[in-house]
C-alpha cells in the first residue's frame, strides 16, 4: 500500500526526474522552429506541485493527490503541461478520501486521468503523450487483476508507458521520419519512473544541477558572501575567485584563508577535494591571486570596485522593485460588463493590445508559455463580469481554458486565437456598443479570416516537409506551414507576404520584432509595397516580439 508520505515523495521524485532531462525532452521536438519546450513545460508544471508539497505534512494519500492536482492545474504550461495536470486531476478524484492506495487504486486512478485528458483534447492524436498514458493505464489494470500490490502495478504502468513510447514513431510518420519518439510521452515516462523509484526502492531522485544552475549557485555564493559584510566596507576591491586544486599540492586551504585575512577583510573560503571558492575585500587583489596560484589553477576570477558594485546593486534593486510593482496584479471587483485579457510578448504588442481595449496583457508566447495561474491572475485583475481571453498561440489555448473553472466570481470565455495577428484582428472587430453575444460572433468571424505569416529561425538542423534545414537559417511559415527557407529575414518577409497576398486581400500588417532594426523594417515595408496591389493597405508596426523577426497579418 502507498501512503501519503510515499506519494508526496514520489511526486517530488517524478518532478526531479523530468527536470534532470527537460533539455533532452525539448530536443525531441521535430519542428525546426524555436518552440521545443515540451520538457520545460512539463517540468515547470510538475515543479509547481513539488513546491506545494514541500510544506505539506500528512500521511493521507488522498490529500496529497488533491494538493498535487490543484497545484498542477494552476501551474500548467503548454499543451503537454495541461494534459499532465488533467492526468493527475483524474487521479486525484479517484483516490479522494483514501488514506492508502492499493495497486487497484493506482490503476483505476490513472485510467480516470487518461479519460479526462482524452475528453479535454478536441482531436486526440495517437502516437503522443495520450497514447503513452492510455497504454500505461491499460497495463496497470491488467496487472492489478493479477496482483493488488502497489509496486507490482506501478512497475507494470511504467513498463507499459515505455513500450508505448517506443511505438509512437509507428503511429506518427513525422516522428518516424525524424527518428525520434514523442516528446510528451518521453516526459511522462520520466515522471512515472521517478515515482517508481520511491514506491519500489524508497529512493527519491534528486534534481541534477546543470551547468547554468552551477554557475548560478557560484554567483549566489559570492553574492551572499558580499552581502554578509555590506555593513563594514574598509577596502576598495571585492575579489572573488575559484581555484582548481592541484592534486600534488598538500597545502591546507586554511593557509590561504590566513594570508587573505592579513591583507583584507570579509574573507570567505570554502573548499572540497576539487576546488576552493574564495571571497575577500582588499586593496591588493593581485597579491591575493598570486597566493591562490600556490594551490592550483585559477578557474574563475572577478575583481570589482566596491563603490561601483554597490551603486549598481542599488540601481538594479530599485529597477527590480519597480518592475515587480508594475507586474503585480491585484484582484478587483467585477464591476463592468466585459473585459479582455491577451497573451503576447514584446512592448510594442503589449501596448497595441492595451490600446485596442485589453485590460491586461500576460507576457508569453512561443517558447515562453504562461501558466494557468498567470492567466487567472490577469482575469481576476480585470474589472468585468465577463472576461474574454485571447491566448494568441496554439500551445496556450488549453492552459487558458483551464482557467475557466478556477474563476468563480465572473465568466471567463476563451476565444481560441492561435496567433497574434488573429488576436489583433479579433480586438479590432470589437464594438463597445454591441452585446457580448454579437461581439463574440463578430470577433470569431474576424480572426477566422486572418492568414498569419511568421518569419523566424531554425533552432536545429533537421529535415521537415521535404526541406533540408540548417540551424540558423531563416524560415518563412504561412499559417504554420513551412513555405520558404532564406538567409535574410527581410527577404523571407517579402517573399512570404507576396505569396500570401491573394486576390481580394485588403489589409496587410507587418509586425517586426526585437531583432529587426527600424531600417530593416522600412526596407521590408517598401519592398512589399512595391510588389503588391496599390489597393492593399499596408501597416508597419514595431511589436518588439522575441523569436519572430516578423509577424505578418493578411486579411
Amino acid at each position: 500500500m502507498i501512503n501519503g508520505i510515499d506519494l508526496k515523495q514520489a511526486v517530488i521524485s517524478g518532478a526531479n526526474n523530468i527536470a534532470r532531462s527537460r533539455t533532452s525532452v525539448d530536443e525531441l521536438n521535430i519542428f525546426p522552429v524555436p518552440d521545443g519546450d515540451t520538457g520545460t513545460n512539463m517540468s515547470m508544471t510538475m515543479s509547481a506541485a513539488a513546491r506545494d508539497l514541500e510544506e505539506l505534512d500528512t500521511t493521507l494519500a488522498g490529500e496529497v493527490a488533491r494538493r498535487t492536482a490543484a497545484a498542477m492545474l494552476r501551474g500548467a504550461r503548454g499543451n503537454s503541461g495541461v494534459i499532465l495536470s488533467l492526468l493527475f486531476r483524474g487521479f486525484s478524484q479517484t483516490v479522494e478520501g483514501l488514506d492508502e492506495l492499493s495497486g487497484e487504486n493506482l490503476a483505476e486512478a490513472l485510467a480516470r486521468g487518461v479519460d479526462a485528458a482524452y475528453k479535454a483534447v478536441m482531436k486526440p492524436t495517437e502516437g503522443t503523450i495520450l497514447t503513452v498514458a492510455r497504454v500505461a493505464a491499460e497495463q496497470g489494470k491488467e496487472a492489478a487483476a493479477v496482483n493488488d500490490d502497489a509496486v507490482y502495478v506501478w512497475s507494470a504502468i511504467c513498463k507499459g508507458a515505455a513500450e508505448a513510447l517506443e511505438q509512437t514513431p509507428e503511429l506518427l510518420p513525422v516522428l518516424k521520419k525524424a527518428g525520434v519518439v514523442d516528446a510528451g510521452g518521453k516526459g511522462l515516462c520520466l515522471i512515472l519512473d521517478g515515482m517508481l523509484s520511491v514506491f519500489k526502492d524508497g529512493v527519491m531522485i534528486e534534481a541534477k544541477k546543470d551547468v547554468q544552475e552551477k554557475e548560478q549557485e557560484t554567483a549566489e555564493f559570492f553574492r551572499n558572501a558580499a552581502a554578509e559584510f555590506d555593513h563594514d566596507i574598509r577596502f576598495t576591491y571585492c575579489t572573488e575567485f575559484i581555484v582548481g586544486r592541484d592534486p600534488a599540492c598538500k597545502k591546507d586551504p586554511a593557509e590561504l584563508r590566513s594570508y587573505l585575512e592579513g591583507i583584507g577583510d570579509c574573507v570567505v573560503v570554502v573548499d572540497d577535494e576539487e576546488i576552493i571558492k574564495t571571497h575577500v575585500h582588499t586593496e591588493n587583489p593581485g597579491n591575493a591571486l598570486q597566493k591562490a596560484l600556490e594551490f592550483g589553477q585559477l578557474l574563475m576570477v572577478k575583481v570589482e570596485n566596491m563603490k561601483e558594485q554597490h551603486r549598481r546593486a542599488a540601481e538594479e534593486n530599485e529597477k527590480a522593485k519597480k518592475a515587480a510593482e508594475k507586474k503585480k496584479l491585484a484582484p478587483v471587483d467585477p464591476d463592468g460588463e466585459i473585459g479582455f485579457v491577451a497573451v503576447a510578448a514584446g512592448d510594442g504588442l503589449t501596448s497595441l493590445f492595451q490600446d485596442l481595449g485589453c485590460t491586461h496583457v500576460v507576457s508569453g508566447g512561443q517558447t515562453m508559455n504562461p501558466s494557468t495561474e498567470d492567466i487567472c491572475a490577469a482575469v481576476m485583475a480585470t474589472p468585468a463580469k465577463t472576461v474574454v481571453v485571447l491566448p494568441n498561440n496554439k500551445n496556450i489555448i488549453m492552459a487558458a481554458e483551464q482557467a475557466i473553472p478556477l474563476v468563480t466570481d465572473r465568466t471567463v470565455i476563451v476565444l481560441p486565437t492561435r496567433t497574434v495577428p488573429q488576436g489583433l484582428s479579433a480586438m479590432l472587430a470589437y464594438d463597445p456598443d454591441g452585446s457580448i453575444e454579437s461581439n463574440l460572433e463578430t470577433m470569431k468571424d474576424a480572426y477566422a479570416n486572418v492568414s498569419t505569416g511568421q518569419v523566424t529561425f531554425a533552432a536545429r538542423d533537421s529535415e521537415f516537409g521535404g526541406h533540408k534545414i540548417r540551424e540558423g537559417e531563416i524560415l518563412g511559415l504561412e499559417n504554420g506551414k513551412l513555405t520558404y527557407i532564406e538567409r535574410d529575414p527581410v527577404q523571407a518577409a517579402v517573399r512570404l507576404t507576396r505569396s500570401m497576398a491573394k486576390h481580394g486581400t485588403s489589409f496587410i500588417t507587418l509586425i517586426y520584432g526585437q531583432d529587426i532594426t527600424d531600417a530593416q523594417a522600412e526596407e521590408a515595408y517598401n519592398r512589399i509595397k512595391a510588389r503588391v496591389s496599390d489597393d492593399i493597405e499596408i501597416t508597419l508596426v514595431n511589436g518588439g516580439q522575441p523569436v519572430y523577426y516578423f509577424l505578418i497579418s493578411v486579411e
